[in-house]
């Protein structure tokens, strides 16, 4: 795949300390399979081609790299690589504009697609920020350690003790868990606030001390 190889060293070492892998071999991140196998490139063309008409810009081919993504995609698409892996292909196609315009939604949405699926068994919420982060991830607007630390943690059993650390999925909030309640909901409260919250478990996410 060209220089794939040397993108995704060169995304680790922006990444700080690549610490996405530090200890993560059961990572869902690191489930192996061909999850593109069915979405040739005549695929990709009709998301790209759907994004620009939402956006109400030209659909065209980029002549200086299209063909060679293309050829990548092809090659790429039948090979199993992990979640992982995945992403990182997606970013590598995305910074390769092989279209004129809209090349991050176009590869960011396959990113959404591929994680809804694979996680469908979260909690809505947790699955929605998990599509986020990779739709980010692939866009170029989130890097990779923050990426892979935030679906790591969605994907954790919530099984919280009192004197957690918590904060909210989209970490606008943090506090403590004061008490778990006999059905499952937590009651915390937040950093530099009095009150006391009630929460659905799944709402919420340890905070690494």
């Amino acid at each position: 795949m060209g220089d794939e190889a040397q993108n995704r060293s060169a995304e680790k070492a922006d990444s700080g300390d690549a610490e996405g892998e530090r200890d993560n071999e059961h990572s869902p991140l690191q489930t192996r399979a061909a999850f593109i196998q069915n979405w040739d490139w005549e695929f990709i063309i009709g998301l790209n081609r759907a994004a620009c008409e939402r956006g109400r810009a030209q659909h065209g081919l980029n002549q200086e790299a299209h063909e060679k993504v293309r050829c990548e995609w092809e090659e790429t698409r039948r090979h199993a690589l992990t979640l992982l892996e995945t992403l990182d292909f997606f970013r590598h196609c995305h910074r390769s504009a092989p279209f004129l315009f809209f090349n991050g939604n176009t590869f960011a949405e396959l990113a959404r697609r591929l994680v809804d699926v694979l996680f469908a068994d979260l909690p809505r919420g947790r699955r929605r920020e998990a599509d986020s982060l990779a739709a980010h991830y692939v866009a170029g607007v989130l890097d990779r350690e923050p990426m892979v630390s935030g679906i790591i943690s969605l994907v954790e059993v919530a099984d919280f003790q009192p004197g957690d650390r918590v904060k909210t999925l989209k970490g606008s909030l943090h506090g403590v868990v004061r008490k778990i309640l006999s059905d499952g909901r937590i009651v915390w409260q937040p950093d530099d606030n009095d009150a006391e919250l009630t929460a659905l478990p799944e709402s919420l996410l340890r905070k690494k001390r």
